[in-house]
């Protein structure tokens, strides 16, 4: 599957768009809409247009991850929520999560009741985390 526009957008909007780099919550260096990795680096200024091309990368590392991991036939929102989630959360933590072994188990009203798991940063619980997690938790549910 790929992510919907609706979906782009939504997760797009949650990363923010910063063309210089900063420090997420979690301390990790990052770029345009939520851009990590060992290209990041310090001083580092990007165009818009690099941030849409680091986003289509990104986008698509994230769909694979979920398509590759997700054993259960989804529908689009469930998919948009679910690559939404990964990108921020991250591979290894989508992978070992309570929610994705739930929902292949077929349980998806319980997987979907992980999402509000998913609020720490820095140790911490953050408000906007909050606020995504039962975006993206309505989104899967719709």
């Amino acid at each position: 599957m790929k992510t919907s526009e609706e979906g782009k957008k939504f997760i797009k909007l949650k990363e923010g768009l910063k063309l210089e780099i900063y420090k997420c919550s979690s301390n990790v260096s990052t770029i345009g809409y939520g851009h990590t990795g060992s290209d990041v680096h310090a001083g580092m200024k990007i165009t818009k247009e690099q941030a849409e091309k680091l986003f289509a990368m990104d986008i698509q590392i994230h769909e694979n991850n979920v398509n590759q991991l997700v054993k259960v036939p989804l529908t689009q929102n469930q998919f948009d929520a679910l690559v939404s989630l990964e990108f921020n959360i991250g591979y290894g933590a989508f992978k070992n999560s309570t929610l994705l072994k739930l929902l292949n188990a077929g349980k998806y009203r319980e997987s979907a009741e992980q999402f509000p798991r998913w609020v720490y940063s820095g140790g911490k619980v953050s408000a906007g985390l909050q606020k995504r997690r039962e975006e993206e938790k309505r989104l899967f549910l719709k």
